[in-house]
């Protein structure tokens, strides 16, 4: 499967209100980034560590999930906007290669 097939598929299963078509989408991919974030870091206080997430763990295989449901809303917000996903990803390795060979990989900064 590819981010547009998957677009295509994930979109049947929006049920929010037209009008709230950008803000829930959004909000609902920070709230799910917090939570893949959320089990990172317990995972570093519980486990003293994060190799544990390198190992096939039900912490792992939780964190797997949550990323699944940012790849939802993701993808969500972005059939919103209308635009795919296979842009996006495109996009972003076209703008990665480009700071790459300019040397620009490292700092920060949108526009470097």
């Amino acid at each position: 499967m590819d981010f547009n097939q998957y677009q295509q598929e994930a979109k049947k299963f929006a049920i929010y209100r037209d009008e709230d078509k950008i803000i829930y989408p959004t909000l609902g991919l920070a709230s799910e980034a917090g939570e893949v974030c959320d089990k990172v870091k317990k995972a570093m206080r519980d486990r003293c560590g994060v190799d544990v997430l390198l190992a096939n763990t039900d912490e792992r295989d939780q964190i797997l999930k949550e990323l699944g449901d940012v790849l939802w809303y993701l993808s969500a917000l972005a059939d919103n906007l209308n635009v795919n996903l296979q842009d996006i990803a495109q996009s972003n390795l076209d703008k990665l290669a480009d700071r790459q060979s300019r040397n620009k990989i490292k700092g920060s900064g949108d526009n470097r």
